[in-house]
């Protein structure tokens, strides 16, 4: 992955032939820590990589673009087999929730939001993601917790530009304003109707309700590499742990697919 989607000024920066570890083993290495489920990279540095915990993060981050390259290239050449995708969203907490009003880390840059699963609120950031059909995570975008799902929507499919026009989302996602909006770029957007709507039950497609939900499912795989359990202290720190989640979940999608 190094050769075929490094940009040349990684490649050849000044003094890269005289590190200790190279740029593709320092890759591998965070591949490898998101697959074994190591949260603490500091743990991680002292049992495993034979740098210290500093050098091993600046490391990481310098690596952030090389990672994004990489996801977006794969958009490209990956050929999804369905002609649906999933849009929804899963919380990333960054303490307990006793915590949620002391908390002093990102601080202005994160809040306090609901978590609809578990019933709670919790204090960090919300992932806005959309997957296709069959698990292949396309494109995401981070925002405050109590941002909500529907005011992501456009920007999002703006920025990932998916060849798929036909859009699942849930309940959070319902709305006269959402739906036009993304029917003048070109996207159908389908959402199960709440109970005490008219209609509901001639809209509520049991079959697509339960391709929708695939998308929970992809979630929890997610969180096996800590998609949901960031450690980060850093804003560039958080993004590149979330891109390695996402790179290692992609990548076992794409063995488990294309062998």
């Amino acid at each position: 992955m190094y050769k075929l989607y490094a940009p040349d000024e990684l490649k050849h920066r000044r003094n890269v032939d005289q590190v200790k570890l190279s740029d593709s083993s320092i890759l591998a290495l965070l591949i490898w820590q998101a697959e074994i489920g190591i949260e603490s990279q500091r743990r991680f540095c002292s049992i495993f990589v034979g740098l210290s915990h500093s050098r091993f993060n600046r490391r990481a981050r310098m690596l952030l673009p090389l990672i994004r390259c990489i996801r977006r290239a794969w958009n490209q050449e990956v050929n999804t087999t369905g002609e649906l995708l999933i849009i929804d969203s899963f919380p990333v907490p960054l303490c307990q929730p006793v915590s949620n009003y002391r908390v002093k880390i990102f601080r202005g840059t994160a809040d306090v939001g609901y978590k609809a699963t578990k019933k709670i609120y919790y204090y960090g950031f919300k992932v806005h993601a959309i997957v296709s059909d069959d698990g292949y995570l396309l494109d995401y975008a981070v925002t405050k917790a109590s941002v909500h799902d529907s005011k992501e929507t456009v920007e999002l499919m703006a920025n990932a530009h998916p060849s798929s026009r036909d859009l699942l989302g849930d309940e959070g996602y319902l709305g006269r304003n959402l739906a036009s909006r993304l029917k003048s770029m070109g996207y159908v957007l389908w959402t199960p109707y709440r109970r005490n709507m008219q209609g509901v039950k001639k809209h509520n497609d049991h079959q697509l309700m339960a391709i929708r939900r695939t998308i929970e499912s992809d979630f929890s795989l997610l969180s096996y590499y800590n998609a949901e359990n960031n450690r980060a202290r850093s804003m560039s720190g958080f993004v590149q742990r979330l891109e390695v989640a996402i790179l290692a979940y992609n990548m076992a999608y794409c063995l488990d697919r294309f062998n």
